[in-house]
């Protein structure tokens, strides 16, 4: 398939911040699409940008350092979750007003496994998907991480990283598979909680 059309850029970070690694982005209700940069690994030089509907470009939060990975938007749209992969957690960061970046909170620490991507089920669970080991994980609101899907030899789960809900009725759980150059489709008994789009 060949792609039709121009193709230009949305943004390319800011003058004194260009993107770098360009990892993960979400949209807001607003049309802001938020950017993970992860830098380079083990340099925790990462950010995370904000990108207005015309294409300004700001960064938004200068904290989550430690590889910023996999993010998406609350279900009240009131805050941005992110994966910190080699922080080993998830972060909430509440998006204010202005669109400025608040107070951070540590949602979950996932200390012994590098997680890396992130969705959200309609009830607001958390399915985290596991660069290593091979693994997705399952946070309840509120609860403790608790392993939805393990695979010790890799073979199906062969490290598994972006997670997103698919399907007419958002009732299967896809799983990036780096390892293995595949995506893993599973009924883990959720819906998920549908993505904002951009009016264009």
């Amino acid at each position: 398939m060949t792609p039709s059309g121009e193709v230009s850029s949305y943004s390319r970070g800011t003058a004194d911040r260009p993107i770098r690694v360009p990892n993960f982005a979400a949209f807001d209700e607003a049309g802001n699409l938020f950017v993970t940069d992860s830098g380079d690994w083990g340099a925790d030089d990462g950010l995370v940008y904000r990108v207005a509907p015309d294409g300004e470009t700001s960064v938004w939060n200068e904290e989550l350092t430690h590889f910023p990975n996999g993010c998406c938007v609350s279900a009240d749209g009131d805050s941005l979750l992110v994966v910190e992969s080699s922080g080993r957690c998830v972060w909430r960061v509440p998006i204010g007003d202005d669109g400025s970046a608040g107070t951070l909170e540590r949602l979950v620490d996932l200390s012994g496994s590098m997680p890396d991507g992130i969705a959200l089920g309609d009830d607001g669970t958390m399915f985290v998907g596991c660069y290593r080991p091979d693994r997705i994980w399952r946070i309840e609101p509120g609860g403790t991480p608790e392993v939805l899907a393990d695979d010790p030899d890799g073979v199906t789960l062969n490290q598994p990283a972006n997670v997103a809900f698919v399907g007419p009725g958002l009732d299967r759980l896809a799983v990036s598979s780096l390892g293995g150059w595949s995506i893993v489709v599973a009924d883990v008994g959720a819906t998920g909680l549908p993505l904002r789009y951009p009016k264009l």
